[in-house]
């Protein structure tokens, strides 16, 4: 099926304020030593975060973040070599499993803002676009949206140089998925991606209006 691809906004950030709720912040108040946090004013609740944390070492409070976010996915091992890396390079950039990125960045920027940029400076890119078949369509897949644009995008963007196959074939392409950390649409035409920078940044965007083909026996919703 053909496909108008318009590509509306890009924005770098180096937050999703979204992320974090207010039950994470009182949860990591209360392992960081602060009292009452249950009762703090909840508009205050991420300052007071960051003035509990910076009472911690970097590294010691990289492992408690991380435990929280992610005892279930690392070891106890893993997670202090983590905490060791942070401060030297993006982790979630380099971690070998892509499907901990996001949870990463997030735990990443938190830190980074905490302490005032003692850790790496990560971002993430955020694309608005419409994508409208000739004919009526269904809810897109992570993997759908990424083969339809591939076709707007630098042959060098990071996504087509290591997956050019699924990209640009009609393949598997599991680690779409973890590729692309959120896809929301509320009309089947109008997509909102987030990722991070170190798959798609603005430069590797090189046209805004552009036509895809997505081969009806790659799945849909």
């Amino acid at each position: 099926m053909n496909y108008q691809i318009i590509i509306k906004s890009v924005n770098i950030v180096d937050q999703i304020e979204e992320y974090w709720t207010n039950e994470d912040y009182v949860k990591l108040l209360e392992k960081f030593d602060y009292p009452d946090a249950a009762d703090a004013d909840a508009a205050s609740l991420r300052e007071l975060l960051f003035m509990a944390i910076s009472d911690f070492e970097p590294k010691d409070a990289a492992v408690i973040v991380l435990e929280y976010k992610l005892s279930e996915d690392l070891n106890e091992g893993q997670i202090q070599q983590i905490s060791n890396d942070m401060f030297l390079d993006k982790v979630c950039e380099e971690y070998p499993e892509i499907g901990l990125h996001s949870t990463l960045f997030h735990v990443n920027q938190l830190l980074f803002k905490a302490y005032n940029g003692k850790f790496p400076n990560a971002k993430a890119t955020i694309v608005e676009c419409s994508m409208t078949a000739s004919e009526g369509a269904n809810e897109l897949t992570k993997e759908n949206v990424l083969k339809l644009l591939s076709k707007g995008l630098s042959d060098s963007t990071l996504i087509k140089r290591l997956f050019d196959h699924a990209m640009n074939e009609n393949a598997p392409f599991p680690e779409a998925e973890d590729i692309l950390w959120e896809l929301t649409t509320s009309d089947n035409v109008n997509y909102t991606l987030t990722t991070s920078e170190y798959w798609l940044n603005k430069e590797d965007i090189i046209a805004s209006e552009f036509e895809g083909i997505l081969d009806e026996s790659v799945s849909v919703e």
